[in-house]
């Protein structure tokens, strides 16, 4: 495999994903250029939605930090969080883009990470979002979270926040499910993971799941304005607590003084202004697949709640 400069190394399994990763390697440590950064960084993140072409959502980010740091920057299209923790863990990763849950798993897992920001959808706003329980507007057996008992939900992925993680603590809340184990939720309900939140939402949409998960804005905004759903084709049933944003981390193997000036460029400079004031995108400024405006500073504390969430869901993935 050869990796270079903005490569995208898109994998269907996790395991693939670990090899690819450990193919390409993370940053040489001793391998240092002239503005004191490592040579190559690797970003590694999986798609909100399911693309083909997730890079085109972070190349604005990607050119910045080439920018800033003067290293090579490659991308890594991962198919599922796992993969990213196994990344991090194997030193293969230098910066992610996880979601609260996959965060915590990767705390949990022995990834030794720090924060660099969370995201926030404009200018002022505060990080989090909400995850929503779906079903087809026309769909009159169900009304409440309760209802999805017995049926064909539509979840995400196994490590994602707002598409399995809150949405096992609401049915368990609702009696639908004894705990938050993938086998729990399969014997309360049928299961359908789906990999992205839009695919999550177009399935309830089409039918092929009775209901399902998908986060806030991707629903309200995201999909609305791509045209991918109509207002009103689907009706919320259930909201969760607002989560705490999903974040950019730096393996702290790259040293305390490279993650703090890090952080800085990603807080002072991950954001759609500066990066259109710089001439590094026209239009809408994405700096993630997300469409989030930008980064704000954001600390290991601010995932308590979601470290709670785990201890009531029993999740396997909580418990390393």
């Amino acid at each position: 495999m050869h990796c270079s400069s903005r490569t995208v190394a898109a994998t269907a399994l996790a395991t693939g994903l670990a090899l690819a990763l450990t193919a390409c390697g993370g940053s040489d440590p001793d391998a240092v250029n002239a503005q004191g950064f490592p040579e190559k960084l690797t970003l590694a993140a999986i798609p909100a939605e399911n693309s083909a072409d997730l890079q085109a959502g972070y190349d604005p980010l990607i050119a910045l930090l080439e920018r800033e740091t003067g290293a090579d920057v490659e991308f890594v299209q991962a198919s599922d969080y796992a993969g990213v923790v196994e990344g991090i863990i194997a030193d293969n990763v230098d910066l992610a883009f996880f979601g609260p849950f996959a965060y915590v798993v990767a705390g949990v897992n022995g990834a030794d990470v720090s924060p660099l920001g969370a995201v926030v959808q404009a200018a002022g706003g505060e990080p989090g979002y909400r995850s929503y329980g779906l079903t087809r507007s026309d769909n009159t057996e169900i009304d409440g979270i309760d209802d999805f008992a017995g049926k064909d939900v539509c979840f995400v992925d196994p490590g994602s926040t707002s598409g399995f993680l809150y949405p096992s603590a609401g049915l368990i809340e609702a009696g639908v499910v004894e705990s938050g184990t993938e086998q729990a939720v399969a014997a309360g309900v049928n299961p359908i993971y789906a990999g992205g939140h839009d695919a999550s939402a177009l399935a309830i949409a089409a039918g092929d799941c009775d209901a399902g998960f998908a986060f806030d804005t991707m629903v309200d905004e995201t999909m609305i304005a791509s045209g991918d759903l109509k207002e009103g084709e689907l009706k919320k049933v259930w909201e969760s607590e607002t989560i705490a944003g999903s974040l950019f981390v730096a393996s702290n193997s790259l040293g305390a003084d490279t993650v703090d000036r890090l952080r800085t460029i990603f807080v002072d400079k991950a954001n759609a202004d500066h990066m259109r004031a710089a001439g590094l995108c026209d239009g809408e400024c994405r700096i993630t697949d997300e469409r989030a405006w930008g980064v704000v500073a954001a600390t290991d504390a601010d995932y308590e709640g979601v470290r709670e969430v785990c201890a009531l869901t029993e999740s396997d993935k909580c418990k390393g």
